[in-house]
């Protein structure tokens, strides 16, 4: 990597093989239609230059041209069956292969004592959250990220259900992080997304003296195959914990953190008078 390129632009050896890959598609089946660029643009609602970026695999395509571009090519699937592995690649390359096995969980604990899980951030907050990225990412890295963020989400609705628990830092709660009325937005979000029959989430208040979590972040998840994994994520290095002793330490670990969390119940009337709707 030369010392030349800008900072937080990819280049061209450097460009995920399934975004060129995808790119290369989606101008077969153009051609296939004998419709130029242009012409693609028009019926997709892009700029003929966006279709010639996402042809040339120089940038991700998102879900809504996947699905513009699958009714007006008539793609048959083909599209939309690589956006998954597109919407992977925007991810950073740490991170990949552990948002691969979250995808295809069917469990997922996690406790975050200083920030808002990604899987429950607003688009707000994600967006302030990038923004200050040390060394800062430039504007179109920082979008690609939050796209990225938000598209895990999807986690969160999926069929069949994912068991999903957070145990949230009351600090991560009152950090107030994007500033007060991105905030309060994050709460309420918190609130909603806490309704859901599959969601579990619970506040560790600062007054709960000694627990687990005080040695840091950690998420435990079981695969569809119902293997247990671990792992602990730090200044953007991401490991995986597989061994079983220490999966079985990261399960007790766990269940002593939701035992001295406020219950659900009262979690959520926490939230909710910080966003002061009590």
């Amino acid at each position: 990597m030369g010392n030349n390129r800008p900072r937080g632009r990819t280049s061209e050896r450097e460009l995920p093989a399934i975004w060129v890959g995808y790119g290369k598609l989606a101008k077969l089946f153009r051609e296939r239609a004998r419709l130029t660029q242009e012409q693609l643009a028009a019926e997709v609602g892009y700029s003929a230059e966006q279709v010639a970026s996402i042809e040339q695999g120089r940038r991700p395509a998102k879900v809504a041209f996947t699905e513009a571009a699958e009714r007006v090519l008539n793609a048959q699937g083909v599209l939309s069956t690589l956006q998954d592995d597109v919407d992977l690649a925007k991810l950073p390359a740490f991170f990949q292969d552990f948002a691969s096995i979250e995808a295809e969980a069917i469990s997922r604990f996690s406790y975050d004592p200083l920030l808002v899980p990604g899987l429950l951030q607003t688009e707000e907050y994600a967006r302030a959250l990038f923004a200050g990225h040390c060394p800062p990412f430039d504007d179109e890295i920082l979008e690609r990220h939050v796209e990225a963020r938000i598209g895990r989400q999807r986690l969160l609705g999926r069929t069949p259900l994912v068991e999903i628990s957070f145990v949230i830092g009351e600090p991560a709660l009152v950090n107030g992080l994007g500033g007060e009325a991105v905030m309060r937005r994050q709460l309420r979000h918190l609130v909603d997304v806490g309704s859901q029959r599959n969601v579990e989430i619970q506040v560790m208040p600062t007054t709960a003296g000694w627990h687990p979590g005080l040695n840091g972040p950690m998420v435990l998840l079981e695969t569809s195959k119902h293997r247990r994994v671990g792992y602990v994520e730090s200044q953007e290095i991401g490991s995986f914990v597989s061994d079983p002793a220490m999966v079985t330490a990261f399960g007790l670990r766990y269940g002593k953190l939701r035992s001295q969390a406020l219950n659900i119940e009262e979690s959520a009337r926490f939230i909710q008078r910080l966003a002061g709707e009590q």
